[in-house]
């Protein structure tokens, strides 16, 4: 599965579980650990937990991630799978974290499931 495939099906399975600002960061010009980032938003921690084991859930089949981490409360978990980088945030977190700002000059693709 290429990378952008693994990107898009990330997100849709995001969008499944209702994340918002559901955002496909082209990170494969700008550094060289991975091609992609997938950022979504959670209404809160509860959400965020469930979008990111839906992920992790459903691509278990085909791809195992090489890492899973976050913080203790779940505001914020990462998803490595190397060449795509999810990264799960409750609105606070996605704020103080600014990844779209951090990577503004990046190419994007802004999905499906816009709160």
């Amino acid at each position: 599965m290429n990378a952008e495939r693994l990107a898009l099906d990330i997100a849709a399975l995001a969008a499944g579980k209702k994340a918002e600002d559901i955002v496909v960061l082209q990170m494969g010009e700008a550094v060289s650990y991975t091609d992609f980032f997938v950022v979504v938003t959670g209404a809160n921690t509860r959400q965020t937990k469930a979008i990111a084991d839906e992920v992790v859930l459903k691509l278990r089949p085909r791809r195992r991630p090489a890492r899973v981490e976050g913080d203790r409360d779940a505001e914020w978990i990462l998803i490595d799978y190397f060449d795509v980088v999810v990264h799960v945030f409750t609105t606070t977190a996605r704020e103080f974290y600014r990844l779209e700002t951090l990577w503004g000059d990046v190419p994007r693709m802004r999905l499906g499931g816009e709160g």
